[in-house]
């Protein structure tokens, strides 16, 4: 996978995190296009062994980090604009308990919305806070941007504005 920021490098304990119970594991190897590296960093794309994991243990959308450096999450508020019809959004409004798909960095998460007290629904086209609960716990932060999806297309673009839970 690609990495995000800082570096891996061979003999380091690091955290597998997300989708499953976060477990630590010892970096045995770095690899980027079939060549074997002392480290990857910010930016490259390379491919990690993993002491005693094999590739079935690994799901997309979990994350490599160094130990304590980010949680598994199910709970966050958000700022979301949801894209109008014209944009290829929804053509019509959706209502609380919505339950789409958010794609997190590279997996795709069912998850309930809430919406602020008092708002019924959400045009297409409007720019609203919102509470989303996932089904699974995903590696996530303040800041992270993500995109809201049902049946295969994008209907809205947000970024997490506050860990709840």
């Amino acid at each position: 996978g690609r990495i995000e920021r800082g570096l891996v490098k061979i003999g380091e304990t690091i955290e597998i995190v997300g989708i499953h119970p976060t477990r630590a594991v010892v970096v045995t190897g770095v690899e980027m296009f079939q060549k074997t590296l002392d480290q990857g960093e910010a930016g490259d794309n390379v491919g990690c062994l993993l002491r005693g994991v094999e590739r079935a243990d690994i799901e997309r959308g979990q994350v490599l980090a160094k130990p304590g450096s980010i949680k598994p999450h199910t709970t966050f508020a958000a700022e979301v604009y949801v894209l109008s019809k014209e944009e290829g959004g929804r053509h019509t409004p959706f209502f609380p308990g919505y339950r789409p798909q958010f794609y997190i960095r590279t997996t795709d998460v069912t998850g309930a919305i809430q919406l602020p007290a008092g708002v019924e629904m959400v045009m297409p086209g409007d720019n609203i806070q919102m509470d989303v609960e996932l089904i699974q716990p995903v590696a996530i932060e303040e800041g992270l941007r993500f995109a809201i999806r049902e049946g295969g297309r994008t209907v809205g673009a947000g970024v997490v504005t506050k860990i709840t839970k």
